[in-house]
């Protein structure tokens, strides 16, 4: 299909093939209407064959969610066909300007990835509970009314394509009629090189959001499939122009990282020599992570930035950029006063230091993992600038666990269940105690995960439950043994801390598969 051919297709699609395919009667039932007749004439941005899901998870009333997607199961649509709907939906409404918005799109592919972990009986349920809080969002946001993420004519846009740099300076600029025609130019570029580009926009501030949200929508394009990675990227973009407007507008300073950070590649010649592959060893690993943890911002860019000038391999530095975000968790004594909803004094879960670190250290470590050599090298060293300067924040010591209580016990089986249960009495340092010592004793690490995966399906974790979740078990994952284990006491901690709180929706998608709550 030619490129007119295709944007026409495109625009045609809408709202009128939802209603034919679910018929008048059952969509006039579920208040889905035909709002989008002239969708061919107007620019309103459509996603072809996905469209009528898409459509049914911003249109579908949040009372009959559930039950709607409960049947396109049992039609045989998958659970990744839901989230790449749930995905575009969610791209479309918000384009990376909501706050909710934005971290629900953000738990889309840890909740499906977190299904395949459970058993079949339960799988539906971490993506039916992030649909469902989806939906919710997009409707309070004003729904297809109020969508944030307009269609892209790359006709007028033939020719040389833009440069990273060119699409860093229209978003340092808040250019947004700028930034949208390069990203319309880019239309027909792979999904790797369109990512690539947006990096340098992304790497020019320490912000969690800024990198996670780029790096779950990489992680959504295999999902969703490449021919949506402009859409799926365009949010990250958005951020940074709206970010960049909030600093214009308030007459802040540019960032440090904006001379810093080329300053760095320079002065080491990062990006004239090859990447290297040196391995450290346990020790080099936790002195770098200590490095990073007690040191000033620049000052942990820099150490990055030695370490890979002396050949020292990227993943290496991005372990122990993840062991120094773990650091921030395991030493944070919690909120010194009660915050919003279930953040009471001491809680750790939601937007705390630890799990914000941690989650932005694994964004900037997969984001290395995947890109370009020269964004592999500058995400790192942005990395680390993000991870440190934040032990301010938290104790000097790590704070103290519970291990007295559970130092004497050697069954396995004894020391889950007492995770279980210093978790549900929300005791924080007893459930870090419990995995600690199950660790000591040669436990299971997919046992302990199963635990802690029940508390990241059932509760609504303030918006990080899903996200975080998969950032410890993939970190886990990704470290070496002598350190690996720090990431689930974290999470146990994060765990117990958020217990109490149920996400909406999550018990009724449990009566309706008929599986306990």
């Amino acid at each position: 299909m030619n490129r007119n051919g295709r944007r026409q297709f495109l625009a045609n699609v809408g709202s009128g093939m939802l209603v034919g395919s679910l018929g008048t009667g059952l969509a006039g039932d579920l208040g889905i209407h035909t709002a989008w007749a002239d969708d061919a004439a107007d620019d309103r941005l459509t996603f072809g064959e996905l469209e009528p899901l898409v459509a049914l998870m911003q249109e579908t009333p949040l009372g009959k969610l559930q039950q709607v997607l409960l049947g396109e199961i049992d039609r045989g649509t998958d659970l990744a066909t839901l989230i790449a709907a749930g995905s575009l939906a969610n791209a479309r409404t918000f384009g990376g300007h909501d706050y909710v918005g934005f971290h629900t799109f953000m738990a889309l592919t840890p909740a499906l990835e977190m299904a395949g972990e459970l058993p079949e009986a339960r799988r539906a349920l971490p993506v039916l509970k992030v649909l469902y809080r989806n939906t919710d969002r997009i409707q309070q946001f004003g729904g297809s009314s109020s969508e944030v993420l307009r269609r892209l004519d790359d006709s007028k846009h033939e020719g040389q394509r833009p440069t990273a740099e060119a699409l860093q300076a229209a978003t340092r600029q808040a250019d947004v009629e700028a930034a949208e025609r390069m990203m319309a130019a880019l239309g027909e570029q792979s999904a790797g090189g369109v990512f690539n580009r947006v990096q340098h926009s992304v790497q020019d501030e320490a912000d969690v959001h800024r990198v996670v949200l780029a790096w779950r929508a990489w992680a959504a394009i295999g999902v969703v499939g490449e021919q949506h990675a402009g859409t799926l990227l365009r949010q990250s973009v958005h951020y940074c122009l709206k970010n960049s407007q909030r600093r214009i507008r308030d007459g802040k300073p540019d960032p440090q990282l904006w001379t810093l950070l080329p300053r760095l590649l320079d002065q080491y010649k990062l990006l004239s020599q090859p990447v290297g592959k040196r391995r450290g060893d346990d020790q080099w690993i936790d002195e770098l992570a200590w490095t990073i943890f007690q040191s000033d911002r620049g000052q942990a860019a820099d150490a990055a930035a030695q370490a890979l000038a002396d050949g020292y391999a990227p993943d290496q530095v991005g372990e122990a950029m993840s062991v120094a975000a773990n650091l921030l968790l395991l030493h944070d004594p919690g909120r010194s006063k009660a915050g919003d909803g279930d953040k009471v004094k001491g809680s750790v879960h939601g937007a705390s230091v630890g799990v914000h670190a941690s989650d932005a250290a694994n964004a900037w470590r997969n984001i290395a993992r995947v890109s370009n050599p020269r964004n592999t090298i500058a995400s790192l060293l942005v990395g680390a600038y993000h991870t440190a300067g934040q032990s301010p924040r938290v104790q000097r010591q790590r704070w103290p666990l519970k291990m007295d209580v559970v130092e004497k016990l050697d069954d396995k089986q004894e020391l889950l269940r007492q995770t279980e249960q210093a978790v549900r009495n929300r005791d924080q340092a007893l459930a870090g105690a419990a995995v600690q010592r199950y660790a000591d004793v040669g436990g299971s690490p997919r046992a302990i995960s199963d635990v802690l995966l029940s508390f990241a399906t059932s509760e609504d974790g303030a918006l990080h439950a899903e996200k975080y979740y998969r950032t410890a078990t993939e970190e886990f994952a990704n470290t070496r043994a002598s350190l690996r284990w720090r990431q689930l006491v974290g999470l146990a901690r994060v765990s117990a801390s958020e217990y109490g709180t149920p996400a909406p929706g999550y018990q009724e998608a449990c009566e309706m598969l008929n599986v306990p709550a």
